[in-house]
C-alpha cells in the first residue's frame, strides 16, 4: 500500500489526546494521502448518499427537514432534500438520512462505529467553507481516522454511553479542518461538542425508538455548531479527556491512549466495511447463512428450531434482552438478530419492505 509516512502523527502521554487529534487534522495533506485511501473514501460517499436517498420517504428524516425547513440562515447549507438551512440543522437532517436505514458503513473494533456518519458535518462544512473536492476528502478521513482510533482504544457501551460519543470530536475536527479553525481552535472545538453532549446507550437498549438511526445525526450537529463558536472564539473545558472529570473519568472509567493516527497499519477509512443487507452488521453473516440455507430446505415450514452460534458483541447488541425476540419498531427489528434470521428464511431477502409495520 502506498501510505507515506509523513502521514502519522503519535500520541504522546504528555500531550493532551485533543490536542493530538487537532495536530493531526491540521497537517494532513491531500498529496501526502495514498491513492487507496482516497479512493476508499469515494466510496463511501457513494455508499452514503445511497443509504440517504433511501430513505428519503421515512418517518424520522421527513420529521427532520420539516424542521429544517423552519430554519433560515445566511450563510447556510443544503439538505439533501434540496432546502436551505443553517449549517448544523443541515448537517443533522442530513446524518439521518444517511443512518436512518441501519445501512451506511461499520467499523467493527472494541466499540463499533458508522464513521460514514461524519460525512454530514463535513458535507455542510464543506458548503459553508466553498470547499474544493480534495478538500473535503482530507477533512472526511480525518474524521474517519479520529473516530476509528477512538474506537480501537476503548469501548464505552459496557459504562452506559454509546458510540456515537467519539463522533463529538471527529465531527469537530472534520468540519473544523474545512473551516479553516487553527490547531488551538480545533482543541475548543472538540471540548465545545463533546464536554456537554454525552450520549446514553440508553439509545440502544430495550425497544428502539427513531433516535437510534438519529443519535450520530445530532453529534454531526453538535460539532459542526462547536466549530462555528470557536472560529469566532469560544472557548471550551479543558483538558477534556485528561481532566479530573473528563472524558476518561466520567465516560472511559479508565485514561487510555490511541495508536497512531495514519499510522503504519494505514488509515481506518479502508479498514471501514459496507453492508449487504439493512440491519446492524452483526446479522450480516446469519442473514447470508439464513438465505444460503433456504434455497436448499425449500420452505421455511419445514424449520423448527434455529441455532446460531455467534460473537458476544453480537449477542450483546442484537441478540439479548426479550424486546430483540418480539420487536414492534423498525429500529428494534433491524437490531434483532432473531428477527433478521426469521424474516430471510421467511422473505427470501432483507431490505426496506422488511421493516416495515
Amino acid at each position: 500500500m502506498d501510505h507515506p509516512k509523513r502521514v502519522a502523527i503519535p500520541h504522546s502521554s504528555t500531550t493532551p489526546l485533543a490536542r493530538t487529534f487537532a495536530t493531526f487534522a491540521r497537517r494532513l495533506d491531500f498529496k501526502d494521502l495514498p491513492s487507496s485511501a482516497i479512493h476508499a473514501t469515494k466510496r463511501h460517499l457513494i455508499d452514503a448518499l445511497g443509504c440517504a436517498y433511501g430513505a428519503l420517504d421515512d418517518d424520522a428524516p421527513v420529521i427532520s427537514e420539516r424542521l429544517a425547513r423552519r430554519v433560515r440562515s445566511e450563510p447556510g447549507a443544503h439538505t439533501l432534500y434540496g432546502s436551505h438551512t443553517s449549517p448544523d440543522i443541515a448537517a443533522f437532517v442530513n446524518g439521518v438520512l444517511i443512518r436512518y436505514l441501519d445501512y451506511n458503513d461499520t467499523y467493527l473494533s472494541l466499540e463499533p462505529a458508522h464513521p460514514s456518519d461524519n460525512i454530514a458535518a463535513t458535507l455542510a462544512a464543506a458548503e459553508l467553507a466553498h470547499a474544493t473536492g480534495p478538500e473535503f476528502i482530507t477533512a472526511t478521513i480525518a474524521a474517519y481516522e479520529i473516530q476509528c482510533r477512538l474506537a480501537d482504544a476503548a469501548s464505552i457501551r459496557a459504562q452506559g454511553w454509546d458510540h456515537v460519543c467519539y463522533g463529538a470530536f471527529s465531527t469537530a475536527c472534520g468540519a473544523g479542518r474545512l473551516l479553516g479553525l487553527t490547531e488551538e481552535q480545533l482543541v475548543h472545538a472538540q471540548a465545545i461538542s463533546a464536554g456537554p453532549h454525552m450520549a446514553m446507550r440508553q439509545t440502544r437498549s430495550g425497544e428502539l425508538s427513531m433516535w437510534k438511526g438519529t443519535a450520530f445525526a445530532n453529534t454531526a450537529r453538535n460539532g459542526v455548531m462547536a466549530t462555528l463558536l470557536a472560529a469566532d472564539g469560544m472557548t471550551g473545558p479543558a483538558p477534556l479527556f485528561e481532566g479530573e472529570f473528563g472524558f476518561f473519568a466520567q465516560v472511559a472509567g479508565r485514561p487510555f491512549t490511541v495508536a497512531p493516527l495514519g499510522g503504519p497499519d494505514g488509515l481506518a477509512v479502508e479498514r471501514t466495511l459496507h453492508k449487504y443487507w439493512p440491519a446492524e452488521y452483526h446479522a450480516q453473516s446469519a442473514i447470508e447463512a439464513a438465505l444460503t440455507l433456504r434455497d436448499d430446505l425449500g420452505s421455511h415450514a419445514a424449520i423448527d428450531r434455529i441455532r446460531i452460534d455467534s460473537s458476544d458483541a453480537a449477542v450483546d447488541i442484537i441478540g439479548s434482552g426479550e424486546e430483540r425476540w418480539r420487536p414492534s419498531t423498525r429500529e428494534t427489528a433491524d437490531h434483532s438478530l432473531p428477527y433478521c434470521t426469521a424474516i430471510a428464511f421467511i422473505d427470501g431477502e432483507v431490505g426496506p419492505a422488511q421493516f416495515v409495520d
